[in-house]
């Protein structure tokens, strides 16, 4: 379906959102943990940059997630049977949010590391 306003085209972005909210446990897992990051980052008065570096990698998990929803809804429309290449193919999506969900971690111990333990260790 295509958008005919810019109106429209937020309306199926929020709808695709709304989708995979519902739907998706581990975006659900993801949104938490995020809220717990962004209210520590808060706390420890971040600076701008850790600020920018933060927000891009809770957008990346997120995306990645996003992603990984809709290839599977596509691999069950294209492949409504169970069929290797349509495991194959889920699989690796699966894989794309684990290595952004690692890559994520190791963002956040760079990014709050060095404040924390200056804060533990005066």
């Amino acid at each position: 379906m295509r958008a005919r306003t810019v109106w429209e085209s937020f309306g199926f972005a929020f709808a695709g959102l709304r989708y995979a909210w519902r739907t998706q446990r581990n975006l659900r897992i993801h949104t938490v943990i995020a809220v717990m990051v962004v209210t520590l980052a808060g706390l420890l008065h971040f600076d701008a940059l850790r600020w920018a570096i933060l927000v891009l990698t809770i957008a990346m998990v997120w995306a990645a997630e996003l992603l990984n929803t809709a290839l599977e809804a596509v691999v069950d429309l294209a492949s409504p049977y169970p069929h290797p290449l349509a495991r194959i193919a889920k699989d690796v999506s699966a894989g794309m949010v684990l290595l952004c969900a690692i890559a994520a971690v190791l963002v956040g111990l760079a990014l709050f590391g060095p404040v924390l333990w200056a804060l533990l260790n005066p």
